[in-house]
């Protein structure tokens, strides 16, 4: 009896610390839901629900003239939610009457599956009931629009479930051409985790116009990713664009000019520059450098690099000594005949024999010689070598440049005090060592003696637009209103002049149609891992054209390989200057009017390409006779032979451009994308031409710009 009420006491004690607890339990859950309640939810919202930023569409760069140089295409991403209301609706009844349809569309389309393949994900991932089923990624707009003509997915997006994310890519419609002074924009991911940008040239001088404001969504996230909440989101500010200065023509000269003889010689880097005399504009900015396969690539804004600038630096020194009236453009100058002389502590070498050893002050300019214009400085500066820097200041030599690029370096030089060693370098530096310059720095000073010597600042933007507003406008700007006495102007003017007519520029501006001025450079490198037993050289040549009435100035600067034969820059740079002054002459100086030699449109002319049998089917339609030497070719292309159509065979190979010019771009588009190229469109009507030569070996996802004949 004992035992039994004992065990009754425990099993009672139990019960009641059971119906104890319960009640705790059930008051602590009470509490919780009637006077906690807003603020568990709150927490659980936060948990599941966050603000993501949304990209803005950044701006475009275009040229001067509109065409575009860098702009951003829409990519879309494709999810499917399959817990959507309309995919749900009567167990699923759209989904089930779609689903097969929809991936025999996918398979056909995108090949990368087959319809079994693609129906058996769909069914799976609808199973699983997964909201944020990833479709496909990074669509083209071309291809998305097919995507929304497919089953299910033209019922819309309640009906199919179908979310679609934009993104975009950045693009350079041109290529290779100005691709370093335009920029990349990139984004990677730092060591960090953290997003960065990883931009250079106007892509990242002009980001925060060119980036826009970003906006902002609301998302929930879910097993499989995150769905935007409807209702929450604040729309990104599309970026604004740039309008720069380059002409696409004067670039595409610049560019292949400079791309021949850099492969034509095998040097290591190159950079041509064209400038608009009077306005300081940088119409055309090219960089070459060599690749460990032998090709060339923008890699680097050499423009901008300094460097020891060889001769071309004794435009300053010429300057100087004139403006000091230590020395006069007649007076003479004794160089000797051994091509060597000791001025002041220093021996100095000529690179080649002067041609007799007395020489004027304009013959030892034209005729390069160092012995000549390192006495000249001497004279001059040779009591006080640090007189010589305030001219370097006043040529704008020892600044940084102001055009308008991020991450300029700065020029370097040499001390000029006596006490350090000035006055060796200050007869050094008179002929073009101790101190580096950029390309740009040498060009701006050429072109204000062109400029009658106004030295205009060098620019690259025209201005800042939006949807077509402009916003912010750029001007020629002044830096200096006059660097020196008109009279030293002038003879300067003639010293170049005389470079090309009986100096070290006769031989490469032989039979000229144009007078140019301008002086020649050659500097024997030693920098960075360079030594100068290495044999490499700097060859430059700088100068303006027309002589008489300068339109444009140019500097074209070519690093050769290792003891190169040809590393002069009359040899080297100066037949790069001479291709580019003479195109740009003949385009924009002489101001050919094109009706003249226009040929008149023949009416019984005419050229189309297109499907064989879509153009055999409209000959047919319209009862005319046509010949045909197509045989089974699928592609054609049709030309007037004694006013009589003839159909020639249009061979189309994989992985090789085909020639499209005539076609329709219905018959274009179909052709190239189902070769797996990108393509971008300007204009309607026919194709006229095409930006990838027909018979280029292609890649895969390589984009094409057509031109149609109407704008």
């Amino acid at each position: 009896m004992e035992i039994r009420r004992d065990i009754l006491w425990r099993v009672y004690l139990s019960f009641i610390g059971i119906a104890a607890l319960s009640l705790l339990i059930l008051g602590k859950a009470f509490y919780i839901q009637r006077f906690q309640g807003n603020y568990w939810r709150s927490m659980s919202d936060s948990m599941h629900q966050r603000i993501v930023e949304l990209d803005a569409d950044r701006g475009t760069i275009y040229s001067e003239d509109g065409q575009m140089l860098s702009t951003s295409l829409p990519q879309f991403d494709i999810y499917i939610d399959f817990l959507a209301e309309g995919l749900r609706l009567k167990e699923g009844k759209i989904f089930k009457a779609n689903v097969d349809s929809f991936a025999i569309a996918m398979a056909d389309y995108f090949e990368d599956k087959s319809p079994a393949q693609y129906k058996k994900e769909l069914q799976l991932a609808y199973k699983s009931r997964n909201r944020y089923y990833s479709l496909k990624k990074k669509l083209s707009f071309d291809e998305y629009k097919t995507f929304r003509s497919f089953p299910l997915v033209k019922l819309g997006k309640n009906k199919s479930g179908v979310i679609v994310e934009v993104n975009s890519k950045r693009l350079s419609p041109f290529g290779l051409l100005a691709n370093r002074t335009i920029g990349l924009s990139r984004e990677h991911i730092a060591s960090n985790g953290k997003l960065k940008k990883q931009n250079v040239g106007l892509e990242k001088s002009y980001d925060s116009l060119l980036s826009g404001q970003k906006g902002q969504r609301l998302v929930r996230f879910i097993a499989g990713g995150a769905v935007p909440v409807e209702g929450f989101q604040v729309e990104p500010e599309n970026g604004k664009d740039v309008f720069t200065t380059l002409d696409v023509n004067m670039q595409d000269i610049a560019e292949n000019a400079l791309l021949k003889m850099m492969v034509k010689s095998e040097s290591l880097y190159g950079t041509c520059i064209v400038m608009e005399t009077k306005t300081g504009k940088i119409k055309a900015m090219a960089n070459l450098g060599r690749r460990p396969d032998g090709s060339y690539w923008e890699d680097d804004n050499y423009a901008l690099r300094v460097t020891e600038p060889g001769s071309t630096i004794k435009l300053v020194t010429l300057l100087s000594i004139l403006d000091k009236g230590t020395s006069k453009l007649d007076d003479l100058v004794e160089v000797g005949s051994a091509g060597q002389m000791v001025v002041g502590p220093r021996n100095v070498n000529d690179a080649e024999r002067a041609p007799k050893s007395v020489m004027t002050v304009k013959e030892c300019f034209a005729h390069s010689s160092n012995v000549g214009m390192s006495k000249l400085a001497y004279k001059a500066f040779g009591d006080d070598p640090a007189a010589f820097k305030k001219y370097l200041h006043r040529f704008h030599m020892d600044t940084r440049s102001p055009i308008d690029l991020s991450n300029i370096p700065s020029p370097q030089m040499a001390p000029l005090e006596k006490k350090s060693g000035g006055l060796m370098n200050m007869i050094t530096m008179s002929f073009g060592y101790a101190i580096q310059v950029s390309p740009l720095h040498t060009l701006t000073l050429y072109n204000a003696i062109a400029n009658n010597g106004k030295m205009m600042k060098p620019y690259l933007v025209n201005s800042i637009q939006n949807n077509g507003i402009m916003l912010k406008q750029f001007l020629p700007t002044i830096l200096d209103d006059n660097i020196c006495k008109s009279s030293i102007i002038d003879e300067a003017k003639q010293s170049m002049e005389a470079v090309i007519t009986e100096g070290t520029g006769k031989l490469a501006f032989k039979d000229m149609p144009f007078a140019i001025a301008g002086k020649t450079g050659t500097a024997h490198v030693a920098d960075g891992n360079i030594k100068y037993y290495d044999g490499v050289y700097q060859a430059s040549f700088v100068g303006y054209f027309p002589a008489n009435d300068p339109q444009y100035s140019c500097i074209v600067v070519i690093r050769s390989k290792p003891h190169a034969a040809v590393h002069y820059g009359g040899t080297l740079a100066g037949p790069v200057f001479r291709e580019v002054a003479t195109k740009i002459y003949a385009m924009y100086v002489q101001k050919k009017d094109p009706g003249m030699y226009a040929i008149k449109t023949d009416s019984s002319a005419y050229f189309y390409a297109g499907n064989t049998n879509d153009i055999k089917n409209v000959y047919k339609t319209l009862d005319v006779s046509y010949s045909d030497s197509v045989q089974q070719n699928e592609w054609s292309n049709v030309y007037a032979s004694n006013y009589h159509p003839v159909m020639r065979m249009n061979s189309v190979r994989q992985q090789v451009m085909p020639n499209v010019k005539g076609m329709g771009l219905k018959d274009a588009l179909y052709l190239l994308e189902n070769m797996g190229l990108k393509v971008t469109v300007k204009g309607r009507g026919k194709i006229v031409t095409q930006s990838v030569v027909p018979g280029t070996s292609l890649a895969k996802g390589i984009t094409v710009m057509l031109e149609l004949s109407r704008v």
